[in-house]
């Protein structure tokens, strides 16, 4: 049996827990003095005053989320079996849902391990932690990974807001290998992208997207691209190699651009490729003011919307930048845009997607819209944590 403190929950307390949510608020709890003296990440015990038991969890008792569920059996022991076998029912899935050797092998609470996430790219892997539960467990998270894939390389990139909310400081490490193991290839629809997963002022790869630029490369044969927010150039330089007649990147980051231009002369694609840097928003003004249009413009930004004080701020944006960017496509061509603020609803956002299109006087009719790729499952009860909102219209 596995002896760990058993905290008490606020009478009347517990409805979600039992309905399947697998976080608890402070609020939630009966935060005793001592409670308050415990380690953040300390493995922990909820429990009603009947002595109705919750499971095992993680407890930080600075955060507002003091509690995230590790396993509903109360004598689970969290050790390194309890790991391998959490990594193991994630990699099966992966294994049948897509690419077995590229992919996000866990996407936190979806793979039952809160505040892990973890990136595969064939034998080199990236770990995130995003709280201090899982700060204390990666030792074992570690270890279950070495002992479940044949890996030259672990990072830890730990860089993420969320952690400021956990108390915890950001750091980017390499746990396993060198910094130089940490250099890898993602081969995408016949391109090659370098990865470095320790140099933070390069764009990350989104694997969430991976579907979706397949999507948008299925129209490019022949058509001008604009890539607005372009990061590394994933989208843009997919539509290259499906035969764009020219693709234009924009983004505001010079590590990024030159990034893409690298990948570019990697692949030898001969495509009329432009580099802009500039921020989004003027980019796009500019470029309305012109004669210039395309048969593909792409917006994918990352959040506008970090905190519930930027919401109306934020939601402006997207409509502002769904204005913009529809003003651009030639009559006939598509806007694809995307969504990465997690706090925003799908229905809210969709909303100042389609106002846009009206200030822009232009009309248009959504032939897909979506979220990430399987390897991004979402907690039914926690909806929001998918984060990816995608669409894809054809402009009228």
């Amino acid at each position: 049996m596995t002896h760990l403190p058993v905290l008490a929950l606020v009478p009347g307390q517990g409805k979600r827990l039992r309905a399947g949510s697998p976080w608890v608020f402070s609020n939630e709890i009966v935060m005793r003095p001592e409670y308050r003296q415990m380690e953040k990440g300390s493995l922990v015990r909820l429990a009603m005053e009947d002595g109705a038991g919750f499971g095992v969890f993680t407890f930080n008792p600075h955060s507002v989320l003091a509690a995230r569920l590790l396993d509903r059996e109360p004598d689970a022991a969290i050790d390194h079996a309890w790991m391998f076998r959490r990594l193991e029912a994630a990699a099966r899935l992966r294994a049948r849902l897509c690419d077995p050797r590229f992919h996000r092998l866990v996407n936190a609470e979806a793979d039952g391990l809160p505040g892990l996430i973890v990136d595969r790219y064939d034998d080199l892997v990236q770990v995130r932690s995003l709280t201090a539960g899982m700060d204390r467990l990666m030792p074992s998270v570690v270890s279950a990974l070495r002992s479940l894939l044949p890996l030259r390389a672990i990072v830890a990139r730990n860089d993420a807001p969320a952690r400021q909310q956990e108390g915890l400081q950001n750091d980017v490490r390499v746990l396993l290998g060198s910094a130089e193991d940490a250099v890898t290839i993602v081969e995408e629809g016949g391109v090659r992208f370098g990865i470095d997963l320790t140099d933070t002022r390069k764009t990350e790869w989104f694997y969430d997207q991976r579907a979706n630029r397949e999507r948008v490369a299925s129209l490019a044969h022949g058509a001008r691209v604009l890539d607005v927010f372009a990061h590394g150039g994933a989208f843009g330089l997919r539509c290259a190699a499906a035969g764009a007649e020219s693709v234009t990147l924009v983004d505001s980051s010079a590590p990024a651009l030159n990034q893409a231009r690298d990948t570019a002369l990697a692949n030898g694609l001969i495509t009329d490729i432009a580099l802009r840097r500039e921020d989004a928003f003027d980019a796009l003004g500019l470029l309305a003011g012109t004669e210039r249009r395309f048969d593909i413009v792409i917006c994918d930004p990352p959040p506008l919307v970090s905190a519930r004080k930027d919401m109306d701020v934020g939601l402006r944006a997207y409509g502002r930048m769904a204005r913009l960017a529809a003003t651009l496509v030639a009559p006939g061509g598509f806007l694809f845009t995307a969504c990465r603020s997690q706090l925003v609803t799908a229905e809210s956002w969709a909303g100042h997607i389609a106002y846009g299109l009206h200030r822009a006087r232009r009309d248009g009719r959504i032939v897909w819209h979506g979220g990430a790729g399987p390897d991004h499952p979402a907690h039914p009860h926690l909806p929001e944590l998918s984060g990816l909102k995608a669409m894809l219209l054809q402009i009228t």
